[in-house]
């Protein structure tokens, strides 16, 4: 027996509301991208010749950056945005997904090269409107990964299989070490070795942060992948300071081997005395130059789990790397390991915004949507820190951090933006010629919304 009052399904359901809006919350980043230029940007700097889907750039682009903050990680789900009057909140027009399709496929190298200008400009007038560093002249950090994205499609070009047997993409990323901005992407086939093209690709990266108005001392780190003397010369060369770990090759076993007792320096760890630094003098890729390049190799040796196999055969296990930062060990090593939160930075743009697989048999075309979801990533990082939402952790902080600051700032994902600020229903309502956005009662972030709205409102337009 069931209940009358109590049953769902005597609730009639009807699409009939064209004043709705699905997706109301879009309004804020909207407004930060009005605010930054960002339509007009891709109008002046991309110019796609002939090609079928040249007409309307920025509004093209648009629909694609605010579809995928919107949850849509392919191109059909770009109609996400055609419901209701949710056009009324984004302050462009919209496109189709056929539209954007062709769109997307007219890209070639050289155009995808335009877009990267348009992601360097943005991320400038975006620093300029305050989502940079709180001082320009503090040091700052650049992380260098890269990522698998994972394909399914067998006439992917470009898509195959690498080191980890996964057939896919192989791009590399530079970030922020602060808060997971992009800095600069590029995409690369599945196969590419992890180093390819890294030295060009950081240079690049070295300019645009410098264009963007970072004044301080730069500080790139990096894992193993990216051991190379080209690399190393490349950073030495524009005054930036390297942290590279080092595979443990017989050299640097050697070189472990001859670090005294009294050299070792604690650090915290969930074991007592589980973990040490230590520092040398070193010449690293003494097989690839006359030479070798000076350095200093830090290493931390920790104590294996109690009862673990490795506890069976060895008294210590070593984490090793390279650097020619003057500063204690131990912070050196802490601001060392702290590359390993740029993972969630690659988290995000996997499973944040549309990059979880990328849509075209073309390799530009899938360029083309690689640029334009980071240029979403970043605009949700640049929504929270203009509207107050990434405040520094104290938690997160030990005393051994180095100065820089480089991983105390409180991560907002673009899931959570998107769960608590975009994804809001609203309706849209017209009065004395003056429009209006209704939202829900009593929804649980309205006030965090209103003062990140007012926030962004109050920035001056960047052209």
């Amino acid at each position: 027996m069931r209940s009358s009052w109590h049953s769902l399904d005597r609730i009639g359901v009807t699409f009939d509301d064209e004043r709705l809006v699905a997706n109301a919350g879009l309004i804020v980043p909207a407004s930060l991208s009005q605010h930054l230029g960002l339509r007009e940007l891709f109008d002046q700097r991309v110019d796609l010749g002939d090609a079928p889907g040249r007409a309307n750039v920025g509004h093209k682009a648009m629909t694609v950056i605010h579809s995928v903050l919107a949850g849509s990680d392919s191109i059909d789900d770009c109609d996400v945005l055609r419901a209701g009057s949710t056009v009324e909140v984004l302050g462009h027009e919209l496109r189709a997904p056929s539209t954007i399709g062709t769109f997307v496929r007219s890209f070639s190298w050289g155009h995808v090269r335009q877009l990267d200008a348009v992601a360097g400009e943005a991320l400038a007038r975006a620093w300029q409107a305050g989502a940079g560093p709180a001082d320009p002249s503090d040091p700052f950090t650049i992380d260098l990964d890269s990522s698998i994205h994972e394909t399914y499609g067998l006439q992917k070009e470009g898509g195959s299989r690498g080191y980890t047997y996964v057939r896919g993409y192989h791009p590399l990323y530079a970030f922020a070490g602060d808060d997971g901005q992009v800095l600069h992407c590029r995409l690369r086939g599945g196969n590419a070795h992890t180093a390819r093209g890294a030295v060009g690709f950081l240079k690049e990266s070295f300019r645009r942060v410098r264009a963007a108005g970072a004044t301080g001392k730069l500080r790139m780190r990096a894992d193993s992948g990216f051991y190379s003397a080209k690399i190393v010369t490349a950073c030495q060369a524009a005054g930036v300071e390297y942290s590279i770990t080092v595979k443990l090759y017989p050299n640097v076993h050697a070189a472990i081997s001859t670090i005294p007792d009294k050299a070792w320096k604690p650090i915290p760890y969930w074991l007592e005395d589980g973990a040490d630094v230590a520092a040398i003098d070193w010449l690293a890729f003494k097989s690839r130059t006359e030479k070798g390049i000076p350095c200093r190799l830090v290493v931390r040796r920790t104590r294996p789990t109690p009862g673990s196999q490795l506890a069976l055969i060895a008294e210590f296990s070593y984490h090793a790397f390279i650097t020619d930062g003057d500063g204690d060990p131990v912070e050196l090593d802490a601001w060392h390991r702290a590359h390993a939160t740029c993972e969630n930075a690659i988290r995000d743009l996997k499973y944040g915004v549309g990059l979880n697989h990328l849509p075209s048999g073309r390799f530009a075309a899938n360029a083309a949507w690689l640029t334009l979801n980071v240029i979403a990533h970043n605009l949700s990082r640049w929504t929270a820190r203009i509207g107050g939402l990434d405040t520094p952790n104290p938690a997160d902080q030990d005393e051994h951090e180095p100065h820089d600051r480089s991983h105390r700032q409180a991560f907002v994902a673009t899931d959570t933006l998107r769960r608590r600020y975009l994804v809001i229903p609203g309706r849209i309502a017209t009065s004395a010629r003056r429009t209006h956005l209704h939202l829900p009662t009593a929804w649980p972030w309205a006030t965090a919304f209103n003062h990140m709205l007012a926030a962004i409102r109050n920035i001056q337009l960047v052209t």
